[in-house]
């Protein structure tokens, strides 16, 4: 009992763990100070540090991807969307919740989470929340690793 009431005691003389205001003062129009930032007019103050293992958005590799379908079936929001002609997929990042489950299943690791959290929009169709391929993934040299022979050829370099 007296160390939950040690622990309170503790927690009112630390610093709040939240973000400070993007901005030094409050604007009068958060919109008009939106636009100054994607004009790089005004600077933000940097968010929080990402935690390690952060789910943000979804990097895709369409050329590593070969059409298995894993991520479309165990997607939890349909947010991946097969396209037949070109066996490959499409994800829509508006209706994605970020549970990783794609990026798991996926047998040739043509999925990855990035530190990407800026994904606002007033249009769920905008072509920045629609992933298509994303090129090169973030740690790609690891999972190529993985693979049996990769590791000589990495000592070769």
């Amino acid at each position: 009992m007296w160390e939950g009431a040690l622990t309170i005691i503790k927690q009112l003389f630390q610093k709040p763990a939240t973000n400070l205001f993007p901005a030094k003062y409050a604007p009068e129009s958060t919109l008009d100070l939106l636009d100054k930032v994607g004009r790089q007019e005004v600077a933000l103050n940097p968010p929080v540090a990402v935690p390690p293992q952060f789910r943000g958005k979804i990097a895709y590799d369409r050329q590593n991807c070969t059409g298995c379908q894993q991520c479309v079936k165990i997607c939890p929001t349909m947010a991946i969307e097969f396209l037949p002609e070109e066996r490959k997929v499409k994800i829509f990042i508006s209706r994605c919740c970020f549970c990783a489950q794609c990026v798991d299943v996926c047998p040739v690791h043509t999925l990855a989470m990035t530190e990407e959290f800026l994904l606002s929009s007033y249009d769920k169709f905008a072509d920045e929340l629609i992933v298509t391929d994303s090129g090169e993934l973030p740690g790609s040299v690891k999972r190529k690793a993985k693979s049996p022979g990769a590791e000589e050829a990495l000592e070769d370099q």
